[in-house]
């Protein structure tokens, strides 16, 4: 499950760290608590949903507990990046997608997070986020359209036609 599902978790992290040493960090402890509370798992097939939700709420305690406050910080800049993905989490136009996804609310954050980064349908966000599947569907289509409403964000899509 770690080979399969870290990777993704991390650039999920990071959408709530700054760093991304805080980032695999958030995930192992994620992972340690999964392997925790499996014993309370009814169905084996919602392990990764629940994980998925241990990470949000990890990172989210991460930031809330002043670790590394994102009311105060740099953008999610490392000071020695790592790897390709790290190389194109400093571009700029990357940069305005992460904090205007840090300026939405939290439900629409995550709905948005879980969809197009990790490419999850709606009924898995719903699973993970413990939510129904219309719900996930309004949280998307709201957060979408505060996304329109930034201007930075509507002159990079602009440019990029």
């Amino acid at each position: 499950m770690y080979r399969e599902h870290a990777r993704s978790l991390i650039g999920l992290a990071r959408l709530f760290v700054d760093h991304r040493d805080a980032a695999e960090d958030v995930v192992q402890e994620a992972f340690i608590r999964l392997s925790r509370s499996l014993h309370r798992i009814n169905d084996p097939t919602k392990a990764v949903a629940y994980l998925r939700s241990i990470v949000l709420n990890l990172a989210r305690d991460h930031n809330r507990r002043g670790l590394l406050s994102l009311k105060h910080a740099s953008p999610a800049v490392d000071l020695d990046p790592v790897g390709v993905d790290e190389t194109i989490a400093t571009r700029d136009d990357h940069q305005l997608l992460i904090t205007a996804l840090r300026g939405l609310p939290r439900r629409q954050r995550d709905c948005l997070a879980l969809h197009y980064l990790l490419e999850l349908p709606v009924a898995d966000i719903a699973d993970t986020l413990a939510l129904s599947p219309n719900s996930v569907k309004t949280h998307l289509k709201r957060g979408l359209a505060s996304l329109r409403q930034v201007p930075d964000l509507t002159a990079l899509q602009e440019g990029n036609r």
